[in-house]
């Protein structure tokens, strides 16, 4: 896409000569540069004609001739980059855009879509067909809102009814996919059977009916009840919505050549993403009646029905209704609201400093000032007015003044700044199909900004187009923040004025009088806040004063708020200085963790034992039998991996024993799933067995076997479990019924809840990979190493320790299987170059995109290297081997050099604790450094807490590249 932001580009598509109208009669070639020289862009329009007729001659000819579509088409070019890159590609939308004088309704979408998809003939419902169907849509409409052919209203009636109709289509395609597959939910009288039982909430913008050219898309995914499908193939109806819920959002927003259809966000459905993809009306019910904070009510007042079924969805927001309103003018909760939108402003502030741009959403008077402020007076009067009861914010207003909610000055003040900061920001949004509210800091950019913007700029006209957009939007930033003012609370002006010319440098954040500044990001503690806090915690407040954070203040911020509500906690928090300490060390280091104790302030629980008890062990098998409900199991999982976390950061204990006790815990859980899936298949094949068809019981058990880290106790938070599952030679017969004991393993294991996942399952490095059955025996097993298996196989089997099922029999069976790897692999002198061309082609493959691991001298040339020697000792068995406990074995064995030895101990035990640190920064793994100053001082501090015994010559990064390259050097020297 070319850039007309550079000055000698610009200057070159200046000058060059629309040599091509010499060719059509001067009446039409008059016609043309009249509509060009009214163009918002002139130069850009130029470009694209020229373009578009080099490319379309014969469909230009016959546009030109005809001034509506020569209108479309240059009124578009001088409007949107993003719709004029698509007319090149797409010339044929000018002749298919139907009547642009008439607000299509979702039907039409709907009619127009269906056509669409019988001319694509693709097949099913697939994301290329909808994101192609969207943009043709989208250039209709940009038609109409360019050429002032549609109020603001209209537009983003328009905008949201498209998304309605491709939400709906979507969804029947999916619904059909899987219900051919698994059969339907098993929920209504055969007379009633078309309905879905499924509905999708829509929220936001696109709840409100006032969708952008390129919002995101708030969605809440409603099911009806608990049952089962009908199909051969039978699920439990929560699977089945499950699948449909994430099936629908891939195909909405997954990119393709023509873009992705809509960014889909989730994160407002109950428990935010930590809950459920999709939730029962009745958790629905319950949650919203006793667990929902005010700002998820509040947020409801936009929420309806776009598609399935929308009386389902209806049921549920007829329920929550009274909840959201108030009954009685209730002073305190607007001045709540405040409160929060005081802390937004402030970080607004705080972030703005050295930032060119303003956006026009979150400024203080901007659009979300607005939309707050009227669901402020909708919630406060909303219980005793019903008529003000309304999603969208326009006609909001229009109610407010009828009922004298809103003086007429008010109302008209507020409804003009809405329309125009609405109009500015579709702008922002049509020129590149992108979600900004950022102005443009070039000159340039925000004078063609200014000239696409409807007519009505006020007052006298200051020098060029783009001064005067910031004068105007100043004015009504300014009506906005008095009114508001006025109504909610009172707060400072702030005001805007033309960009920072480039070259000059920003002045330095100042010390807020609102808080105290956060170096790291800008982010402050709100004194609004503190003040509140400090009338229960006194002593709390004066450790933030004497400590302040240092970062991850936000999810702070959200944690006081918490403990307002709950003063039991805040209390307990302010009287226990260590379980303060504690918890402010998670926040500071772990932005994951402190999610987690955000939303569920229970989990202090585990912090405070930490902090009471810190060499305290749960012995898990007492707790075996209270945890055979799959809930009860994911919280389990999620509170001791917080306490051991806990006793990582902040006792501190040594990285290899928080690997072990991760290790101990995943390995547990694992148990406990193999247990509840080996019952629920019993009784259901039980129930199932006949006179006829009896059945067959089994004479063995499965082994559940563990590779990777989990298989050598160094699993770490957010690592996938590598798992084997073997059977007996004897249950062979019965391999169809040990296959369902897997799979619902691993579904226990892997299913998404309002708890999260447990863990993320690998099962890829079973014989023959991915196309070898899940389960197997072991006679396939052993035959597979005796004579197919390759070298990096038999390397990574020697990590190999039973976690599950019949541990006695797994483990002679890998004792047996680690000899037919000795004798194939570790008396052979090929393994030693096999190894080493893998390793090589990690590093080539990997290495860049995550140097701790693969790059050269990172972990992996340590872990090849005790493998491959490992491999050479493989007639001995050891039943489980972490790193430290290789290397000893490997030295007393005489493989390795003592300073070696020595060596390698620094090195793995500085690469496990940065990644440990990284996994507890983010919940997941990271493979390179941060770049970030302060989240490497973190980091730095953290990986000193767990190498104290090896104390650094340098700085984080100079350490570890004097590793790497001591690390390569060992590594050429073993395999040379």
């Amino acid at each position: 896409m070319p850039s007309f932001l550079d000055d000698a580009h610009l200057g070159a598509r200046s000058s060059k000569p629309l040599a091509f109208l010499a060719e059509f009669p001067q009446g039409a070639a008059e016609r043309i540069k009249a509509l060009l020289a009214a163009s918002a862009d002139r130069d850009g329009a130029e470009y694209y004609l020229a373009e578009f007729q080099a490319r379309h001659p014969r469909l230009f000819g016959q546009i030109a001739m005809t001034r509506p579509r020569l209108q479309w088409l240059i009124t578009i070019f001088g409007f949107s980059r993003f719709l004029s890159e698509e007319l090149l590609q797409h010339p044929d939308w000018l002749n298919d855009v139907p009547d642009v004088y008439r607000v299509l309704t979702v039907s039409d979408y709907t009619e127009r879509l269906a056509w669409f998809l019988a001319e694509r003939n693709t097949g099913g419902v697939n994301a290329l067909d909808l994101a192609l169907f969207r943009r043709r849509e989208i250039f209709r409409i940009a038609v109409r809102d360019a050429l002032n052919f549609g109020t603001l209203s209209e537009i983003t009636e328009e905008l949201s009814s498209l998304a309605d109709a491709i939400l709906q289509r979507a969804l029947n395609g999916v619904f059909d996919e899987l219900a051919n597959r698994y059969g339907r939910p098993a929920l209504y009288p055969a007379s009633e059977a078309r309905s879905l039982g499924f509905c999708v909430l829509a929220l936001g913008k696109l709840g409100g009916r006032e969708l952008n050219y390129s919002s995101d898309i708030d969605l809440l995914f409603l099911y009806s009840l608990n049952g089962e499908t009908s199909g051969p193939e039978a699920i439990t109806n929560r699977e089945f919505y499950k699948k449909l819920g994430n099936r629908l959002t891939e195909i909405l927003s997954t990119y393709t050549a023509e873009g992705l259809c809509y960014r889909v966000d989730l994160r407002l459905r109950p428990e935010g993403s930590l809950g459920e993809i999709c939730i029962s009306i009745e958790g629905a019910r319950e949650y919203y009646a006793k667990r929902a904070r005010d700002w998820e009510l509040q947020m409801l007042i936009k929420a309806r029905a776009a598609a399935g079924d929308r009386t389902l969805g209806r049921v549920l927001l007829d329920f929550v209704e009274p909840s959201i309103y108030s009954t009685s003018t209730d002073f305190s909760a607007i001045e709540t609201m405040s409160a929060t939108r005081v802390r937004i402003g402030e970080k607004l502030t705080a972030k703005r400093g050295g930032r060119d741009g303003l956006n026009v959403k979150l400024a203080r008077g901007g659009i979300r000032d607005i939309e707050f402020l009227v669901q402020c007076l909708q919630r406060l009067y909303g219980g005793r007015e019903v008529w003000v009861r309304h999603g969208g914010t326009l006609l909001g207003l229009s109610r407010l003044l009828d009922k004298d909610l809103l003086s007429s000055t008010e109302y008209s003040q507020l409804v003009n700044s809405y329309q125009f900061l609405r109009h500015l920001e579709h702008r922002l949004q049509i020129e590149e199909d992108r979600q900004t509210h950022t102005l443009p800091s070039n000159s340039i950019e925000l004078d063609r900004l200014a000239r696409r913007m409807p007519a009505g700029l006020q007052s006298p006209p200051p020098s060029t187009p783009g001064a005067q957009l910031l004068h105007d939007l100043n004015l009504h930033l300014e009506h906005v923040q008095t009114i508001y003012d006025r109504i909610v609370h009172a707060q400072g002006p702030l005001s805007y004025g033309p960009p920072v010319p480039r070259g000059t440098v920003p002045s330095a954040p100042v010390e807020s009088s609102a808080g105290h500044r956060d170096e790291s990001d800008g982010n402050v503690l709100s004194q609004t806040l503190l003040r509140s806090v400090e009338q229960v915690a006194p002593l709390l407040v004066e450790r933030l004063q004497r400590y302040p954070l240092r970062r991850n203040q936000r999810d702070f911020e959200h944690f006081l708020e918490r403990l307002l509500e709950d003063p039991e906690w805040l209390r307990l928090i302010d009287t226990h200085p260590l379980l303060a300490e504690y918890t402010c060390q998670l926040f500071e280091v772990s932005p994951y963790f402190a999610g987690q104790i955000v939303r569920d302030l229970s989990l202090l629980n585990e912090v405070k034992d930490v902090a009471d008890n810190p060499a305290s062990r749960v012995s898990f098998e007492d707790l075996a039998p209270a945890l055979d409900d799959l809930g009860a199991l994911r919280k389990f999982f999620r509170r001791e991996m917080l306490r051991i976390q806990t006793a990582s950061v902040c006792v501190p204990e040594p990285v290899f024993q928080s690997l072990d006790r991760t290790s101990a815990l995943t390995e547990f859980v694992i148990a406990r799933a193999y247990r509840i899936a080996l019952e629920r298949a019993l009784n259901r094949a039980r129930e199932r067995s006949s006179a006829d068809n009896p059945f067959d019981a089994p004479e063995g058990e499965m082994m559940i076997i563990a590779l990777g880290r989990l298989g050598m106790r160094e699993f770490d938070l957010g690592s996938d479990a590598d798992l084997l599952f073997i059977i007996p030679d004897v249950e062979v017969e019965r391999q169809k019924f040990w296959t369902r004991v897997a799979e619902h393993v691993i579904d226990i294991l892997t299913a998404y809840t309002g708890d999260g996942t447990i863990l993320s399952i690998d099962t890829r490095l079973r014989p023959n990979g991915r196309e070898g059955t899940l389960v197997q025996s072991e006679s396939t097993y052993t035959d597979y190493f005796a004579h197919h298996s390759e070298a990096w196989e038999g390397i990574a089997y020697m990590k190999a320790r039973a976690v599950a099922g019949d541990m006695e029999r797994a483990t002679k069976f890998l004792t047996q299987l680690q000899q037919a790897d000795w004798r194939r692999w570790g008396q052979s002198g090929r393994s030693k170059q096999d190894l080493r061309q893998m390793r090589l082609r990690l590093e080539r493959e990997q290495g860049s995109a995550n140097p701790l691991k693969a790059g050269r001298g990172g972990y992996y040339d340590a872990d090849f290297a005790l493998m491959f020697l490992r491999l050479k000792g493989a007639g001995l068995f050891f039943k489980t081997l972490n790193t430290p406990e290789r290397i000893d074995i490997v030295e007393k064995m005489g493989h390795l050099e003592r300073a070696d030895a020595e060596f390698l101990m620094r090195a793995t035990t500085f690469y496990r604790a940065l990644e440990h640190g990284l996994r507890l920064a983010t919940g997941h793994a990271e493979g390179t450094l941060p770049t970030s100053r302060f989240e490497l001082d973190m980091l730095t501090e953290l990986v000193d807490r767990w190498t104290i015994q090896y104390p650094r010559s340098g700085t984080l990064e100079t350490e570890f590249t004097t590793l790497q390259n001591s690390m390569r050097q060992l590594f050429d020297r073993l395999f040379s």
